[in-house]
């Protein structure tokens, strides 16, 4: 049994905690945040993510788990400490380290034994060593440390079973011994181990979100004109998706992406690439062309219905994407925005964001099912591919509506069939 640390109990940190402590280890969690502390003492989740408040309280009422807010406490005995706080955009689009820093220097100042740093974190590349520098220059007497860079790579909604059924594990760090024992931590998970130098492992996790956000921003751009020429754009999608060399995974056109992730990582990247004097285009135009689909959404809306002023629109989902109540950068808020800003009044659905979603669309009228949402509506919008929205009862649904016109910006449905239902029924690239 391993003993470890973990800085910050959000999306990453809850998740790398309560799984290291599935495998058999004992965990400390540690967030600033008294009273999210407090609440997952009693239980209570602060996010929502499936199967994860099985996992927590059985491994709480093993004695696996515990929080705290003092780094006193979640440090002594610890062997590994990952921080795995937020590193949200900046006003130009860095990364704002001032958590990863914090943590850092708390942990200097509490360590009382040799430990592994482990950055969790999304950090821009170099970050590594300053944190190195950081709990150096702030530890009251020297003692040994190192620091090893070992992203995540969690999707929302999925994130457990990606923890625990990992595609590979990335280690960087100049320590060989230390990545060596970060290895060991990871090799109940039977994953193949990528061991490198830090920066290089600091760049892998941005490269490989940017370029996730590039096939998405590609595919919405080919939908524009597969609409124009005729084709379909899920099944151009299928076609590719066999070749091995471009896979199927994060080629369905939409609304685009967002989240706590993508906006934020693509837009790092880019910045670094500036401040380094080089012109990043290509991440320049993937998020471009993924913020333009939000507006494409509203004159998609727009042109079928004619005009917005006096109209209800109703939207199918907020959350950014389904499985999650994270609103963070999701197109709804855009979405409704623009709707509200163009004079119509706009109602929504979520199966668990909109408690999340309240305090961001305050104009934005919630309800507590999709039929009650839609009754008298002028339009919907397929927001988020909730499994709940595929399987809708359309007749009545039609029948609720003022007037039957959806516009489907996750592609759940198939336009043969909405035609036939006697909708008013665009996709998009279809």
């Amino acid at each position: 049994m391993k003993q470890i640390c973990v800085v910050g109990v959000g999306y990453v940190g809850l998740v790398t905690a309560a799984c290291f402590a599935d495998l058999g280890n004992h965990v400390t969690a540690l967030d600033v945040d008294e009273k999210r502390v407090e609440n997952l003492k009693k239980g209570i989740m602060p996010i929502y993510e499936p199967g994860l408040d099985e996992l927590v309280k059985r491994n709480v009422n093993a004695g696996r788990i515990n929080f705290t807010t003092s780094y006193k406490e979640a440090l002594v005995n610890a062997e590994y400490a990952f921080i795995a706080v937020g590193t949200p955009s900046g006003k130009e689009g860095e990364a704002d380290l001032q958590y990863v820093e914090s943590a850092a220097k708390s942990i200097a100042k509490n360590m009382t034994a040799p430990l592994v740093i482990i950055n969790k974190s999304t950090v821009p590349i170099g970050t590594g060593d300053w944190v190195a520098d950081i709990v150096k220059n702030a530890q009251p007497k020297p003692i040994e440390f190192s620091v090893v860079s070992c992203p995540e790579f969690l999707r929302e909604g999925s994130a457990i079973s990606d923890f625990t059924s990992p595609h590979r594990t990335v280690i960087g760090s100049m320590d060989k011994d230390a990545a060596n024992k970060v290895a060991h931590l990871h090799l109940p998970l039977r994953a193949p181990i990528v061991i490198t130098d830090l920066r290089t492992a600091e760049m892998i996790k941005y490269a490989s979100n940017a370029f996730l956000a590039t096939k998405i921003s590609f595919m919405n751009e080919l939908a524009d004109l597969c609409e124009q020429v005729g084709a379909d754009v899920k099944e151009v999608a299928a076609g590719m998706g066999y070749d091995a060399r471009i896979g199927r995974h994060f080629l369905d056109a939409g609304l685009g992406w967002g989240g706590s992730c993508f906006p934020k990582d693509v837009e790092a990247l880019a910045f670094m690439a500036k401040e380094k004097g080089l012109d990043p285009r290509i991440l320049n135009d993937v998020m471009e062309v993924n913020y333009d689909r939000r507006k494409a959404a509203v004159n998609v809306v727009e042109k079928m219905i004619g005009g917005l002023k006096g109209k209800t629109i109703g939207l199918l989902g907020l959350a950014f994407k389904p499985n999650t109540d994270d609103m963070r950068d999701a197109p709804s808020i855009d979405i409704a925005e623009a709707l509200i800003k163009a004079g119509a009044k706009v109602r929504a659905y979520d199966p668990v964001a909109m408690n999340v979603a309240r305090p961001l669309l305050p104009n934005v009228e919630m309800f507590d099912g999709p039929y009650t949402m839609a009754e008298n509506c002028d339009a919907l919008i397929v927001v988020t591919e909730w499994n709940e929205f595929k399987q809708l009862d359309l007749t009545k649904t039609k029948s609720l509506l003022k007037s039957p016109v959806i516009f489907d910006g996750r592609n759940i449905y198939e336009p043969a069939r909405m035609k036939e239902m006697g909708f008013t029924y665009r996709a998009v690239g279809r």
